[in-house]
């Protein structure tokens, strides 16, 4: 028996959640790369010649941006791993 289906183009609904929780996968993984960048002093003031106030205020978009762009370079793992976790719970409740 051959049986076809037809191919609309559009994404399925799993499709869809597997990229949502993707996405959510690899934002916990920056959170979690931003606090061990800051943790290791990355964004801290420096003593002489430093930005002063602004650089004090801006500091952390800056740690948050580099611990997405290491996320985007493949990061540490942390996501596929969240993700794969994430996935298979929500199989087992869905």
């Amino acid at each position: 028996m051959i049986t076809t289906s037809i191919h609309t183009g559009l994404p399925s609904s799993a499709d869809h959640r597997d990229t949502s929780l993707r996405a959510a996968a690899a934002k916990l993984e920056a959170a979690f790369l931003a606090e061990m960048l800051k943790s290791a002093g990355l964004g801290e003031s420096r003593d002489a010649f430093g930005g002063g106030a602004g650089e004090d205020q801006f500091s952390s978009f800056l740690v948050q941006a580099q611990a997405e762009k290491m996320v985007e370079a493949g990061g540490i793992g942390l996501a596929e791993a969240l993700f794969e976790s994430l996935k298979e719970r929500s199989h087992e409740t869905g």
